[in-house]
């Protein structure tokens, strides 16, 4: 099995640790060890798989991680266009390198939604573009803690 589903998420243990994909970065977010709370943790530019790949598991190793959600950008209609299959190609990858559960989490209006967060707080341009990322991490990490205790 490639992906786990929300209930198989359950049966891991550890904080989780969220990625919001982009095509020039990564949003990183990570939970507490309790799962209540997501929180944003680094954003990295995109390079290469290999070196981000060993960026993005340093970092579930620090933090002791049991699983990643990864954000997986549906179309708004329900169907999975050609980013959805490049998400599922990077996940995939990963678990080539090293089997970790991964739930792929439907991350539709996660950047817009923190987006008007942010607009909201009269952020500046060059602050937004620089917390987007890793906050729309935490926004689709936290959705799946809230789904967690339902």
């Amino acid at each position: 099995m490639n992906f786990i589903s929300l209930e198989h998420l359950s049966d891991t243990t550890g904080p989780l640790l969220g990625i919001d994909p982009g095509t020039k970065t990564f949003g990183l977010a990570g939970s507490d060890t309790t799962r209540l709370i997501a929180s944003p943790v680094e954003t990295i530019r995109r390079k290469k798989f290999t070196p981000d790949a060993g960026k993005i598991f340093a970092l579930y190793d620090e933090r002791g991680c049991g699983a990643m959600v990864v954000g997986y950008p549906v179309n708004m209609d329900g169907s999975e266009g050609p980013r959805a299959q490049s998400v599922k190609d990077f996940c995939l990858n990963l678990i080539g390198l090293r089997h970790v559960p991964i739930l792929l989490w439907d991350e539709r209006m996660s950047t817009a939604a923190v987006t008007r967060t942010l607009l909201e707080a009269d952020t500046s341009r060059a602050k937004r573009a620089e917390a987007v990322d890793k906050l729309a991490a935490a926004y689709i990490l936290q959705g799946v803690l809230d789904r967690l205790r339902v």
